[in-house]
């Protein structure tokens, strides 16, 4: 990884961290992958877009029905 990299991996996750008043160094507990049958739906807000087969870090299992997660961009 260069610098340049880093220093952009640093910043999508300060920006992660403000966007979801997220405290603490960022750990990613597993990954999922997106069903491949799912059907894809756009982002907005505080969610994600949703592609078939795409692989996510999981941030935090936040409730039953929701899941902190970031994609390859660290989003």
């Amino acid at each position: 990884t260069t610098p340049k990299e880093c220093k952009k991996a640093e910043k999508a996750d300060r920006e992660f961290q403000k966007k979801f008043k997220f405290e603490g160094s960022i750990n990613v507990l597993t990954q999922m992958m997106v069903d491949p049958a799912a059907t894809e739906k756009r982002g907005g807000g505080k969610n994600l877009p949703l592609r078939r087969g795409e692989i996510l870090d999981v941030i935090q299992f936040t409730n039953q029905e929701q899941i902190l997660c970031r994609n390859s961009q660290r989003r």
